[in-house]
């Protein structure tokens, strides 16, 4: 993403901060010790900081990258499918993108997932936070930059068409944004993501592993 627009749709704020300790937090489940970790469209590198790692890779087209990556953290400032087709097979345990798919057009979206499925290794684990279209159509495209649509159907149906295992779909995980009423209260998150019940939630999270390999 442009400077632009992260000056526009995605400044720094401190909320995210909090809301990223939580979040890493649930998402560590899913995360083997010891794993090296691939983080796509990293950005302020809230995830990539946050977990442990042998590796920890953050890769973002955006020129301060370095910036807000935190020490030992390698930094790729590139295009997310320039680095799954230039990386080497099975060099990932667990990769992980939010809100990054909505960004990219159908060719892009089919090397995204042709790479990661080879850089992961055989059992490897791929999980993704989205805009679920579904819970939120009206404010979809009020991102500018967004170019493709995905449900928790249809998010579920494309992996699992190139060559994934969908494992967990939580077609109700987050709300949108920071700016929802969630997003002034992180300190509830945790009984957030506990309760079956999620008001104002936006956001899936999918979760899917290359088939092979040891559970």
């Amino acid at each position: 993403m442009s400077e632009g627009y992260f000056r526009s749709r995605l400044p720094p704020d401190p909320r995210r901060d909090r809301l990223w300790d939580h979040l890493a937090r649930f998402l560590s489940a899913y995360v083997p010790p010891g794993a090296r970790i691939l983080e796509l469209g990293a950005g302020y590198c809230h995830f990539i900081n946050r977990v442990e790692g042998a590796r920890r890779v953050a890769v973002d087209n955006a020129a301060d990258l370095q910036r807000w990556a935190a020490p030992g953290v390698e930094t790729c400032c590139e295009d997310a499918v320039a680095h799954v087709e230039r990386a080497a097979d099975g060099s990932y345990d667990f990769a992980f993108a939010s809100n990054l798919l909505e960004h990219l057009e159908w060719p892009q979206l089919d090397r995204l997932a042709i790479g990661v499925h080879r850089v992961l290794r055989p059992g490897g684990t791929l999980a993704l936070i989205q805009p679920n279209f579904r819970l939120a159509p009206g404010r979809y495209f009020d991102d500018y930059t967004h170019r493709t649509i995905f449900t928790d159907v249809s998010l579920a149906d494309w992996l699992a068409a190139s060559g994934f295992e969908v494992t967990v779909v939580v077609p109700r995980f987050m709300p949108l944004t920071v700016k929802s009423r969630l997003g002034a209260m992180t300190f509830l998150v945790p009984l957030y993501l506990r309760s079956p019940w999620r008001p104002f939630a936006g956001q899936m999270l999918v979760v899917a592993r290359r088939p092979g390999g040891e559970r």
